[in-house]
């Protein structure tokens, strides 16, 4: 989930703590647990800072370790360790009791977007992301602002909060049931489809779509529970090529390929040098695709410049692939 989401879930949870009667029944407890599910609430996403070195390590490691089953034992030890001393009266089970429950609920949430995490390491790498919820969810953001508002205009905040999560349990079945049902429309329009992969955007009844066939890719749409397909791409393999293969020794290609489950491929030969370009079939936008992979190499095959990432016009690809062999 987004940034904000997961801050004004770290309120509900602190809320919801209230409901504990050794919370209720300490003021040292009950601030001490305020202030550590917020922080739990957005803890293992402190590896957004990777974004600072390049998209290619963040793109490789957002959502990675720091979502990991150890890193879940391990955040609240690591807040606890900070906060714990300003409250020495606190009860200290039940403080690591609810920042661990922000925090694992953190990583829980995560997986329902389309991004996903690899919340199982150390023991599987794979990406976890059942595409239900977008990464920003104007309903349920727009349910813990409602609590939150009733919560300060005098209402219990345990039963508050305790209300909106049992909502929220049935708006998370509401829309798995959904995305079952898109599914089942799209498989019998492809019924040849090896892989459906939908992706949820911030309208309700709006889906992305992404199919692999034996031989092709479908991209499209689902509207109001109307499937349309917008474009169909011939699916061909990746060959082993001088230049592919050189390619591929990227780091931006390569975090790119550890990611895209869903994409097509392209050499271009331009004036004294090869253009890569790997393109993620998921993320259509208004005839659009906007998250790729390129990699420049000279004649003689080395890599002069490549970028991954977000892209909305080639003015702003050339113009960063620019500074970057500059």
């Amino acid at each position: 989930m987004d940034t904000g989401t997961h801050i004004v879930m770290g309120v509900a949870i602190g809320g919801l703590a209230t409901l504990d009667p050794v919370v209720a029944g300490s003021h040292a407890t009950a601030v001490s647990v305020m202030i550590t599910t917020l922080i739990g609430s957005q803890a293992p996403d402190i590896d957004t800072v990777l974004k600072l070195r390049n998209n290619a390590v963040y793109i490789r490691n957002h959502r990675g370790v720091t979502h990991s089953i150890p890193a879940v034992l391990l955040w609240p030890i690591l807040i606890l360790a900070v906060i714990y001393p300003f409250f020495p009266e606190a009860n200290l089970l039940h403080l690591w009791l609810w920042t661990f429950f922000a925090v694992f609920l953190h990583v829980f949430v995560d997986i329902f977007n389309a991004y996903g995490t690899q919340a199982l390491r150390p023991f599987s790498n794979k990406w976890l992301a059942l595409g239900i919820i977008n990464t920003f969810d104007p309903i349920i953001f727009s349910m813990h602002i409602v609590a939150i508002i009733f919560w300060i205009f005098g209402t219990d905040p345990g039963y508050t909060f305790l209300t909106l999560f049992l909502v929220l349990f049935g708006y998370y079945l509401l829309r798995f049931f959904t995305q079952r049902k898109v599914k089942r429309q799209v498989r019998e329009m492809i019924p040849d489809a090896t892989e459906i992969i939908l992706s949820p955007t911030m309208r309700y009844n709006h889906w992305r779509i992404a199919v692999q066939t034996e031989d092709s890719f479908y991209v499209g749409r689902s509207h109001q529970h109307e499937i349309e397909i917008y474009d169909k791409f011939h699916r061909i393999p990746v060959p082993t090529t001088p230049v592919l293969s050189a390619a591929q020794k990227d780091d931006n290609l390569s975090a790119f390929l550890s990611f895209s489950p869903v994409f097509r491929w392209e050499v271009t030969e331009l004036e004294h040098q090869y253009q890569v370009r790997f393109i993620d079939l998921r993320y259509r936008s208004n005839g659009h695709y906007p998250f790729v992979a390129v990699v420049h190499l000279d004649l003689n095959l080395n890599i002069t410049s490549s970028y991954t990432g977000w892209i909305f016009s080639e003015d702003k690809l050339r113009k960063k692939l620019d500074i970057l062999t500059n």
